[in-house]
C-alpha cells in the first residue's frame, strides 16, 4: 500500500469529520460512505458523555473539528514532505493510548499508518469508541487498511515497537516492560503561561481557552502562570468571566468544590472567582479547576528555568516578548508537526 493511498484515506476522513460541528451538522453529498457512517457518528457523539463524563458534546465536537482541519491535503503534505519514507513500513507498532481528552491518541495512530506500519492499538478505558469508529471509516474508504489496524483489549503481543502514553507511575512500568523494544514513552507534562502585565483583555480571554478547553485535562492546557512581581489579577479575572458556564458541568463543579475545600482546610491563601481558584505554588501540575501561579523578577530567569525543566513542560504560552512561546488561545490547536514532548514521531517510526 502506497503513502499516497494512505494519505488519501485520511483526507477523506478529514472531509467526513468536517461535516460535524456543535453549531450545526451539515451532511455533504460528496463525502464518501455517509449513508453508512453519518447518522451513526452523530449518535456516537451524543453518547460520548455516557462513556466518559468529561466528553461533553462541546469538547468532542472541538476535537473533531481540529482533526478535520489537520487532515486537509495541504497540511498532510507540509507535514510529511520533509521525510524520506520510501523504505519505511512493514513493522507492527503497539499503541497504548491515553483517554484524558477526546481522540488524544489519534496523532500516533495517524503517524503509524502514514509510515507504512501496522497499528496494534490498546485504547484507554476512558476513550474506547471514537477511534475505533474512525478506523472503520478509514477501512471503508481504503480496504487495504483492514490488515494494518488491529484493536486489542488484552495484553499486547507480537509487536516490533511501541508508543505508550501514561502517568509518571505507569511510565516506569512501560520502560521496564518494553525495555527491549524501540519505544516512545510519554509521561506527565504540563503547560505554562508567562505573563508580562502588558496583556490585553482579549489576550487573557484567549488564555482562558488554553486553561478551560477540555476542562484543563490535557497536557497542553495551561496549569501554571508566571506573573511579574505585584501583578494585578483584576483584568485576568475579568477575562476569565467569559468561561463562567464551566461551573454548570457537574464533574467540573465537584472538582472545584473538593479542591477548594482541601486548599482552605490546609489554610492556603487563594484567589477565587467561584469557578476557578488561583494558588501560589512552585509546582506545575495543578488540580482541575485550579491554576497555580508564581511571581518572577526576571523573565529571562523564568525561561532559563523552563528550559532546565523542559521534561515537565509541554507548551509555553505568551506574547511576542516571550521567546519560543505559543500565542494565547492556540495550545489546543497543534499542527501535525507539533509533536508531543518534542519527540519527532515520524522520524522514530521511519527508522525502526
Amino acid at each position: 500500500m502506497t503513502l499516497t493511498e494512505t494519505k488519501n484515506a485520511f483526507i477523506q476522513l478529514g472531509k467526513f469529520l468536517s461535516q460535524f460541528s456543535l453549531d450545526e451538522n451539515n451532511k455533504k453529498s460528496e463525502v464518501l460512505h455517509n449513508e453508512t457512517f453519518y447518522d451513526s457518528f452523530i449518535t456516537l457523539i451524543a453518547l460520548s458523555r455516557s462513556h466518559n463524563g468529561w466528553y461533553i458534546e462541546e469538547q468532542v465536537y472541538f476535537a473533531i473539528q481540529s482533526w478535520a482541519e489537520a487532515l486537509r491535503p495541504e497540511n498532510l503534505d507540509k507535514w510529511l514532505d520533509k521525510y524520506n519514507l520510501e523504505n519505511s513500513g512493514g513493522k507492527t507498532v503497539g499503541l497504548i493510548l491515553a483517554g484524558n481528552i477526546p481522540l488524544v491518541g489519534f496523532h500516533d495512530f495517524l503517524s503509524v499508518l502514514t509510515t507504512g506500519h501496522k497499528a496494534l492499538v490498546k485504547t484507554s478505558s476512558n476513550d474506547q469508541h471514537l477511534l475505533p469508529f474512525l478506523a472503520k471509516y478509514l477501512i471503508a474508504v481504503e480496504p487495504k487498511l483492514s490488515d494494518r489496524i488491529v484493536f486489542t483489549e488484552g495484553r499486547m503481543e507480537n509487536f516490533d515497537a511501541v508508543i505508550a502514553t501514561g502517568s509518571n507511575n505507569t511510565a516506569r512500568y512501560f520502560e521496564y516492560y518494553f525495555k527491549n523494544k524501540p519505544s516512545i514513552i510519554r509521561k506527565n507534562r504540563n503547560s505554562v503561561a508567562v505573563l508580562t502585565g502588558n496583556e490585553t483583555k482579549e489576550d487573557l480571554i484567549a488564555l482562558g481557552e488554553d486553561i478551560f478547553r477540555y476542562f484543563g485535562l490535557g497536557c497542553r492546557n495551561v496549569s501554571k502562570l508566571f506573573v511579574p512581581k505585584d501583578y494585578d489579577f483584576k483584568l485576568f479575572f475579568e477575562a476569565m468571566y467569559e468561561y463562567k458556564d464551566v461551573i454548570f458541568y457537574e464533574k467540573y463543579a465537584n472538582n472545584y468544590d473538593y479542591n477548594k475545600a482541601v486548599f482552605l482546610m490546609s489554610n492556603f491563601k487563594l484567589l477565587d472567582n467561584e469557578f476557578l481558584t488561583l494558588k501560589e505554588d512552585s509546582s506545575y501540575a495543578s488540580p482541575i479547576s485550579s491554576v497555580f501561579y508564581e511571581y518572577y523578577d526576571d523573565s529571562n530567569a523564568v525561561m532559563a528555568r523552563l528550559e532546565a525543566e523542559n521534561e515537565q513542560i509541554q507548551c509555553v504560552v505568551g506574547n511576542d516578548s516571550i521567546a519560543n512561546s505559543i500565542p494565547f488561545g492556540q495550545t489546543q490547536k497543534p499542527a501535525l508537526w507539533d509533536y508531543a514532548d518534542n519527540v519527532d514521531t515520524i522520524a522514530f517510526l521511519s527508522k525502526i
